[in-house]
């Protein structure tokens, strides 16, 4: 059955058309408006984005090459289901990736390089604050991804890239409980205390830790 699809409008601006309607469709997966398992209307979705049908499907492909949705002969876009077993495997491996990125970033990042990672940091608390869920989610993932990004291993950094991409919506969900959320921002705060003071074990073991809580908190939603 085609996902259902509010009235309300998501109309894209002209500028860069097909970054920002990977982006929209991109939001809708994440915050759940095209549910996991179910095809993606396209039809409905032209007035919607006020696109064409060449820049729909090139988004859609696009999503495809990041793992957030299937392109299936003859029933077009499915937005991806994973089963827990896939989510855990996926998580074990960012869990591997980041700890060692967390070893390496407090050698090897420059003074900037933190500076950067922890600005985000306070924006994304700024989002916590206010309650903002979408924001706060891309903050933090550009958060993961700068750390990473800090431990200067550019084959460890693609490979967190696609794993990350795929795991957008389950990692949007876990923080939808106020406790949930609540203990992801504590630990984040404990890996901003971590990197400030340049010690890579402890940034490991939160960074760790904070892996293992994710699994805990969506594993009961998928």
């Amino acid at each position: 059955m085609p996902a259902l699809l509010q009235d309300t409008k998501r109309l894209v601006p002209r500028r860069s058309l097909h970054t920002d309607v990977l982006a929209a469709l991109r939001d809708m997966i994440i915050e759940g408006e095209l549910p996991a398992g179910e095809r993606i209307n396209e039809t409905a979705l032209y007035p919607r984005l006020g696109v064409s049908r060449t820049p729909l499907r090139e988004a859609l492909k696009a999503l495809a090459s990041e793992g957030l949705v299937d392109l299936v002969p003859n029933r077009g876009a499915i937005v991806c289901r994973f089963t827990l077993d896939a989510v855990t495997q996926m998580l074990e491996a960012i869990k591997v990736i980041e700890t060692f990125a967390a070893r390496a970033a407090c050698e090897r990042a420059t003074t900037t390089e933190i500076s950067e990672i922890r600005q985000l940091h306070q924006q994304m608390r700024r989002c916590y604050a206010k309650k903002d869920r979408l924001n706060y989610f891309k903050l933090n993932q550009d958060i993961h991804t700068g750390l990473v990004r800090a431990g200067h291993n550019d084959t460890l950094l693609a490979m967190h890239a696609g794993l990350q991409a795929r795991l957008k919506r389950i990692r949007y969900i876990g923080n939808e409980a106020p406790k949930k959320w609540s203990g992801a921002m504590a630990e984040h705060e404990a890996m901003m205390i971590a990197l400030k003071a340049r010690d890579g074990d402890a940034l490991a073991e939160v960074v760790g830790r904070h892996m293992d809580e994710t699994l805990k908190r969506v594993a009961d939603q998928i």
